[in-house]
């Protein structure tokens, strides 16, 4: 009988982008207008102080439910690869691996993030006004967390095994869940940044549970019996060798909201917390094509890779990178004339409106060289490299961001912060470049 992930090898390579990509950008499309509503309500039913709450929160809980992100992506690149070459009880004991992985370590960054909650909150910005509220906001939120690194890892898994739609609707259900229940828990029960909390939570449970139905009960090729969860420490291994460049993607993430936000805070208060809260949030949702081609060009790459048909492999990051940039492209264009427009969405804050739409046209300015840091590193990650993989992924954040917004705001002010965006941009696209021609030849 022939895997619905055998297409991944005979199929057009267009066809195939387009299936796996076109569910994956809807899924990430409304994940990011459910950042962008929740923004809204607590933006105009809180006030600019819970926007600059969840600019402090988020990176933390992101932080700990990468693992499980992490775990799916790294167990992803080893089933496609084992579907590509016929090695099916490889991928089920891989999946089992992944399962008591995310569980474990998800649970232990939770108690470890409720026994220091405020020392976590205060490295990441949580200062003056902003500390009770980050503190109440965040409690909550680590109930969810669990569920959202299961889902994070199943997500990557339903994706490998040739299920794009399924895939779509494990990020659609909590989005979805999330903007009903914001109005409920915010406006009606008036539970302020406590509703929208707890609205996450419950989306992020609601996310978990049907993931697991799909796994149990759907068309999922993967075992769920005993003998498929006895530890493997060779899969493992190799597991966490690749999941640690998305961990560690996230981990400099998360140590650039360390310096981002306690810099935002020295050279603009609160109100520079905000500002970027609104720019963040835009990022989110302006990048979800890019990075919807990325997760479909991932599965395609991989197994193409284990079944040694180099000549598809090439084709896919060639066709990738091309549409990623016109996507790019448009999306520069629609910022930098409406820049106004979207920010008003989020706030009727005059004050926070004049300052947010010149930093977020600076911070978008390198938008359409986002096509090659994002592909560069999935390429890698896709084929088992890590250690090209691994440098591709921290070169933003790592290599540029961190230390420009450590040194800009020095000599520049607040503006020095929105210039490092692009400017980090630039440079990840340049490297992501040059390591994708030396390896494939095929730009």
């Amino acid at each position: 009988m022939q895997n619905k992930n055998d297409l991944f090898g005979q199929a057009p390579i267009g066809n195939l982008l387009l299936k796996q990509a076109l569910p994956a950008a809807v899924g990430i499309l409304v994940l990011s207008i459910y950042g962008i509503v929740d923004t809204i309500f607590v933006g105009r039913y809180v006030g600019a102080l819970g926007i600059a709450t969840i600019t402090v929160v988020l990176p933390i809980s992101f932080l700990i439910s990468s693992i499980g992100m992490s775990i799916g992506v790294g167990g992803a690149s080893i089933i496609s690869r084992s579907f590509g070459d016929g090695n099916d009880k490889k991928a089920y004991n891989t999946f089992g691996n992944q399962i008591g992985m995310t569980l474990t370590l998800a649970l232990l960054f939770v108690g470890i993030g409720y026994v220091f909650a405020e020392e976590i909150l205060k490295l990441f910005g949580g200062k003056g006004d902003v500390l009770q509220p980050a503190k109440d906001y965040f409690t909550i939120i680590l109930i969810g967390i669990p569920f959202m690194a299961w889902a994070m890892m199943g997500n990557n898994v339903i994706r490998a095994e040739g299920y794009p739609r399924v895939a779509m609707y494990t990020l659609i259900v909590p989005a979805v869940f999330n903007i009903v229940l914001d109005p409920i828990f915010i406006i009606w029960f008036d539970m302020g940044l406590k509703g929208a909390a707890w609205a996450t939570t419950l989306s992020y449970m609601a996310s978990a549970m049907y993931s697991l139905w799909f796994f149990v009960f759907g068309k999922s090729s993967m075992k769920m019996g005993l003998e498929w969860f006895k530890p493997n420490l060779k899969i493992s291994s190799e597991i966490a060798s690749l999941g640690a460049v998305t961990l560690a993607r996230q981990g400099t993430v998360s140590i650039l909201a360390i310096v981002l936000n306690n810099e935002l805070f020295k050279y603009g208060g609160e109100q520079g917390l905000s500002t970027y809260g609104v720019i963040n949030r835009v990022m989110m949702f302006a990048n979800f094509p890019v990075l919807g081609i990325t997760q479909g060009f991932v599965p395609i790459a991989g197994y193409n890779h284990g079944a040694k048909l180099r000549d598809r492999v090439q084709q896919s990051i060639k066709l990738a990178i091309k549409s990623s940039t016109l996507v790019a492209l448009l999306i520069f264009i629609l910022i930098l004339t409406f820049a106004g427009a979207i920010v008003s969405i989020f706030t009727e804050d005059q004050n926070l409106i004049s300052v947010s739409v010149p930093a977020m046209r600076k911070s978008f300015l390198a938008t359409p060289l986002l096509a090659f840091s994002l592909i560069g590193s999935a390429y890698f990650q896709a084929i088992g490299k890590a250690k090209p993989a691994l440098l591709l992924a921290l070169s933003k954040q790592g290599i540029f961001l961190i230390p420009l917004v450590m040194i800009m705001p020095a000599l520049f002010g607040l503006e020095g912060i929105w210039y490092a965006f692009p400017l980090a941009d630039t440079g990840a696209a340049i490297i992501s470049y040059y390591f994708l021609r030396k390896e494939t030849k095929a730009l």
